[in-house]
């Protein structure tokens, strides 16, 4: 009997002569589609081009008194909308629409980690206007506004449909941030 405990503490010694070695951390692998562009030109006063990962745009408001359109551009699959609301500039408004923009990200200053604002422009188009990342545990990750400062102004938001949590929404909102500056890239006014 004591061979016997001797051979098996022998064999279990040399059984595990490796040291262990802890787990390495994982991260959440999502893979997204490569985006494919297409022009977007319905009865809007603007053109762009959207990803066809989105849903065809079916919906859109108009209150023709006010010259206001709202789109959505819906990604079911990434489960979240990009919201688009045009606003006409008239009557010397376009320092209240600016302003508007920019109070509607700074509203997200509560939750949001840090934001990060970078001017566009483009001048061949006449599409000046600034993008907003929002980082953190806020509503939207991403907010936009540009316009031609004589007569078109669009703002454009992020959302997603789950309660906000950046470590969860992080590939898909950095996703769609690209997205969206596609939508910025490609913005042409029609002429009225």
């Amino acid at each position: 009997m004591r061979k016997f405990l001797l051979l098996c503490v022998a064999i279990s010694c040399v059984a595990c002569g490796s040291d262990p070695i802890p787990k390495p951390k994982a991260m959440l692998r999502l893979e997204y589609p490569q985006p494919r562009y297409k022009k977007v030109d319905i009865s809007l006063p603007f053109t762009f081009e959207k990803n066809e990962v989105a849903d065809p745009i079916t919906n859109i408001k108009l209150d023709g008194i006010n010259n206001l359109y709202g789109v959505n551009i819906n990604y079911p699959k990434l489960k979240g909308t990009v919201y688009l609301t045009y606003k006409k500039v008239k009557n010397n408004n376009l320092t209240d629409l600016l302003r508007d923009a920019q109070n509607l990200t700074q509203k997200h200053t509560m939750k949001a980690d840090e934001i990060e604002g970078d001017i566009y422009e483009n001048p061949e188009h006449k599409v000046f206007g600034m993008f907003y990342e929002v980082g953190g545990n806020a509503a939207s990750q991403s907010q936009f506004y540009v316009t031609d400062s004589i007569n078109h102004f669009l703002v454009g938001s992020l959302y997603f449909y789950a309660k906000p949590n950046y470590d969860s929404i992080y590939p898909a909102a950095v996703y769609l941030k690209n997205d969206i500056k596609h939508i910025m890239e490609t913005i042409e006014w029609k002429t009225n």
